[in-house]
C-alpha cells in the first residue's frame, strides 16, 4: 500500500505512522449524503461539470461499439456541411449522459453546440413537426442571444403577427427577442389542446415556409456569424424525443411513425448538424428501412446497448463487471485515483463480492444499478451487508415479476433460447418492459433475460424444464 522507501520511517517514527493512517482514513471516508445524491438514477451526468465528470465511466470498450466517436467523427469530418444522425437506446442505459459528453467534446473541438431535452418544452403525448421545429428555433435563438447574436427573421415577424391575432396574444418584435416571441406562443398553447389544435391547423400548410425561414434567416446566419467568431459550426442535439408517446393517430399511424418516418424528411433538412434521439420501437418496426433511408440518409440509427456482465455463453464478463464497480465507487470516492478505489470498497460494502452481486444482477443497466445502490442507502448506513443487498434485490425482483403473465413468460423463454427479439410485439412486450436486455459483441447483437427475473422461481422452473427436454 505504501512506497517501500517509507518503511524505515514508519517503523522508527510511530507519530508519523499514526498521522499517515489518520490522513488515509479521512481520505477513504465515505460521505453518505453526497454518495446518495450522486447515485440519483433520474439525473444524467453533466460531463461539462468537473465534479460530475469525475463520476463518468467510459463503457465503449465493452459495449461492442463506440457510437459517440462515430457521431463525433461524422460532424468533425464535415464541419461546414449539414448532417443528420439518429441515436436511440433502452430507457436508463445512459443515452443522455453520453450525449452530454458528446456536447462537451464537440465544444472542445470548436463547435457551437445547442443541447436540449425536448420533454421540457413539448407535450410528449401530443407532438407535431412544427412543434419540434419551433422548439429547435427557440433553443438555438435563446443560446445565440446569450452570446449577443441577435437575429429577427423577417418571415417570423409576419408569421408571429398573424399567430398573435389567432391566439389573441399580440407579439411585437420591437419589444422582445426572437426566442421570447416563440416562448409566448408555446406558453399560450401549452395547457390548451383547443388552442394547440388551432395553431397547428394554421401552421401545417406553412411548414415548408417555416423550415425555409429557419434555415435561411436563423441557422444560416447564425452559422456564418459563429464561423466569423472562429467556431467550426453549429450542432443541435435534441434529447428525449425517444419518449414521444406511441399513441395511435386517426390515420392509423402511431405518433413516432408519423413524426420520424412520414415527416422525417422535413426534420432532417435543417441547415446545421443534427443529432436526434428517436423511439427504440422504430428499430423493430416494419418501417425500419424506410426510417433509415428517409430520415437517416441511408445510415442506420445508433443503438446504445446495455453494459455486458455476462457473455452470450452466459459466463461472467469480467471487464464489464470491473467497469460497473467503478461506476459505483467513483460516486462514493470521486477524489480517489482510479487505481486506489477498490482499496476503499469495504467502506461501502462488506466485501467486493457483495458489490459484484449488485453489478451482475443489474444486467449492466446503469439506472437499475444506481437505483439498487440508492435503495441500499435508504435501508442502512454503509458498509452494506450482504443481507441488506439481498433484501433490495428481492424487492426489485418481486416488483418486476408481478407484472408478467404466462404468455410473456413464454416469450421470455424464447428470447433466452434464441437470444433474439424480432418485431414490434416482442419489443413492446419484452424490451420496453425491461424483461430482457440488448447487448452487443463482436458477433453482433444478442438479447438476454433481465438478471433480476432469473432470480424468480418461475424462471428457474422454466430452465429446469428446458434442460430436461433437451436432455430427453
Amino acid at each position: 500500500m505504501f512506497n517501500p522507501t517509507y518503511k524505515k520511517d514508519l517503523v522508527v517514527n510511530p507519530v508519523l505512522t499514526k498521522a499517515i493512517f489518520t490522513v488515509l482514513a479521512a481520505f477513504f471516508m465515505l460521505n453518505v449524503t453526497h454518495f446518495f445524491k450522486a447515485c440519483n438514477p433520474a439525473v444524467p451526468l453533466s460531463y461539462s461539470d468537473f465534479q460530475e465528470r469525475q463520476y463518468y465511466i467510459d463503457f465503449a470498450a465493452v459495449r461492442g461499439s463506440n457510437h459517440m466517436r462515430e457521431l463525433k467523427r461524422t460532424i468533425a469530418l464535415l464541419p461546414t456541411e449539414q448532417t443528420c444522425q439518429l441515436f436511440t437506446g433502452h430507457v436508463g442505459c445512459g443515452k443522455s449522459t453520453e450525449l452530454r459528453r458528446l456536447k462537451a467534446e464537440l465544444e472542445e473541438m470548436g463547435f457551437y453546440v445547442v443541447y436540449f431535452e425536448s420533454s421540457e418544452f413539448l407535450d410528449m403525448s401530443d407532438v407535431d413537426v412544427t412543434d419540434i421545429l419551433l422548439a429547435i428555433a427557440h433553443q438555438v435563438s435563446a443560446n445565440l442571444e446569450a452570446q449577443k447574436i441577435l437575429l429577427k427573421p423577417e418571415y417570423f415577424v409576419r408569421l408571429f403577427a398573424e399567430i398573435g391575432e389567432l391566439l389573441q396574444t399580440p407579439i411585437e418584435f420591437a419589444d422582445v427577442e426572437f426566442s421570447v416571441g416563440i416562448s409566448r406562443i408555446t406558453a399560450r398553447t401549452k395547457d390548451s389542446p383547443r388552442l394547440r389544435s388551432q395553431l397547428r391547423q394554421f401552421m401545417e400548410p406553412r411548414t415548408n415556409g417555416i423550415l425555409k425561414a429557419i434555415n435561411e434567416e436563423l441557422l444560416g446566419k447564425a452559422t456564418a456569424e459563429l464561423q466569423r467568431r472562429g467556431q467550426q459550426g453549429l450542432v443541435v442535439i435534441i434529447d428525449n424525443l425517444d419518449r414521444v408517446d406511441a399513441r395511435q393517430l386517426q390515420t392509423g399511424r402511431t405518433q413516432p411513425e408519423y413524426l420520424f418516418i412520414d415527416r422525417g424528411d422535413q426534420l432532417s433538412k435543417l441547415n446545421c448538424h443534427l443529432v436526434y434521439t428517436i423511439p427504440l420501437a422504430l428499430i423493430y418496426s416494419n418501417e425500419n428501412e424506410t426510417l433509415r433511408q428517409r430520415f437517416g440518409g441511408g445510415v442506420a440509427p445508433k443503438v446504445l446497448p446495455m453494459i455486458p456482465v455476462r457473455s452470450r455463453q452466459q459466463t461472467p464478463y469480467a471487464e464489464g463487471v470491473h467497469l460497473l464497480r467503478h461506476l459505483i465507487l467513483a460516486r462514493a470516492f470521486p477524489d480517489i485515483a482510479v487505481s486506489r478505489r477498490l482499496e476503499a470498497v469495504t467502506q461501502v460494502f462488506d466485501d467486493l463480492a457483495t458489490l459484484d452481486r449488485l453489478c451482475l444482477v443489474s444486467g449492466g443497466h446503469v439506472r437499475n444499478l444506481l437505483g439498487l445502490v440508492r435503495n441500499c442507502i435508504q435501508q442502512s448506513d454503509p458498509p452494506f451487508q450482504r443481507e441488506t443487498v439481498e433484501q433490495v434485490i428481492r424487492g426489485q425482483r418481486d416488483a418486476l415479476a408481478r407484472a408478467i403473465d404466462e404468455q410473456e413468460w413464454q416469450l421470455i423463454g424464447q428470447v433466452v433460447k434464441q437470444q433474439t427479439v424480432t418485431g414490434e410485439l416482442e419489443y413492446q412486450t419484452l424490451l420496453r418492459s425491461m424483461f430482457v436486455f440488448e447487448y452487443q459483441d463482436l458477433e453482433g447483437t444478442w438479447f438476454g433475460v433481465n438478471p433480476v427475473l432469473a432470480e424468480t422461481t418461475k424462471y428457474q422452473e422454466w430452465v429446469q424444464r428446458a434442460g430436461a427436454q433437451s436432455g430427453a
